[in-house]
């Protein structure tokens, strides 16, 4: 199975947020990310989601 991976700022952009808060989001573990290569952070499209579906049941 093959998701979408978004580079850092497409996550930004997708949230609305700084890329301080996407880094923080990661290094918390709320939004998971993977590594590709050595410097390249992505983070699936699929988790993006997820996080997103969290937080609107938590405002719920």
């Amino acid at each position: 199975m093959t998701s979408e991976l978004l580079t850092v700022p497409e996550g930004m952009a997708a949230l609305k947020v700084s890329r301080w808060t996407v880094y923080c989001l990661i290094r918390s573990g709320e939004l998971p990310s993977v590594v590709v290569n050595v410097r390249c952070r992505r983070i699936p499209a699929l988790a993006l989601d997820a996080y997103v579906t969290q937080l609107c049941e938590g405002a719920a």
